[in-house]
């Protein structure tokens, strides 16, 4: 199952079932689970490991050096989980300091020419489409859809169940839960559909819903529409995540 054209280091760690094809390059360091899959000229280098049945399409790089000119040296580190689709020329750079490392879960669909970039975190069920671009120390939570050309600027959280519409420019927290667009992107409405295909409870969006209005409607300051929320909305999970994130939020949240 690996090409006569593919060049692996022999210290390399490529576990059963999986497929290599021609004129992949596979560094010392790297470790590959069980049933991964890669088609043709692909790199993986850098202290990479991927769990079991990750897909990885033509041309795409990862776990190289960081871009950031802070790199320093030492061991740096990219991991993966399983089960993810890594699409045509999709760039994963590992973390730039020492000890540190970035991290993609599982079940993530990263369509062509993404870049993910040093010490991001990502969670899982996660859509990237074409051209969607994370700078550094982005976090991106569950089941957030990344729309095409969008970039989304660094130390910025995109919250679980967001969606960024297509050539969105993110300079800040785009909230759980929500639909963000626009240059630069504001948070436009509560992310319906994605609720709806999540199983979110109609009680849920319900709360989202108008928790949506008394943050972005009411022209009230953040704290207070915060407090607002808890003293006047049933404290779901939902909602309370939607009230930590933007509590928590160092850059402000997308309004």
């Amino acid at each position: 199952m690996i090409h006569s054209t593919a060049v692996i280091h022999p210290k390399a760690q490529v576990a059963s079932g999986c497929e290599i094809g021609p004129y992949c390059v596979i560094g010392e360091h790297v470790a590959l689970g069980e049933g991964c899959k890669l088609h043709s000229h692909v790199v993986i280098d850098g202290h990479t490991t991927l769990g079991k049945r990750n897909e990885i399409f033509p041309f795409a790089s990862i776990g190289l050096k960081s871009q950031d000119l802070k790199w320093k040296g030492g061991v740096t580190r990219t991991v993966i989980g399983e089960d993810n689709a890594f699409r045509e020329y999709v760039t994963i750079h590992s973390a730039t300091s020492d000890g540190d490392a970035t991290t993609v879960g599982s079940h993530n669909h990263i369509l062509a020419y993404c870049h993910i970039a040093h010490d991001c975190r990502v969670g899982s069920h996660i859509i990237m489409s074409n051209v969607g671009t994370l700078a550094g120390h982005v976090t991106v939570e569950d089941h957030a859809i990344v729309g095409g050309l969008a970039a989304v600027h660094q130390f910025c959280r995109i919250g679980t169940m967001a969606i960024i519409g297509g050539c969105s420019k993110v300079v800040q927290d785009v909230p759980p839960f929500m639909l963000a667009d626009g240059n630069p992107a504001e948070t436009r409405t509560v992310n319906k559909v994605g609720l709806e295909r999540n199983g979110v409870s109609e009680e849920a969006q319900s709360a989202l819903r108008s928790a949506y209005k008394i943050l972005f409607r009411e022209g009230l300051t953040i704290s207070n529409a915060l407090a607002k929320i808890e003293a006047d909305l049933p404290l779901l999970p939902e909602v309370k995540h939607l009230v930590q994130f933007a509590r928590s939020s160092e850059r402000g949240i997308s309004k």
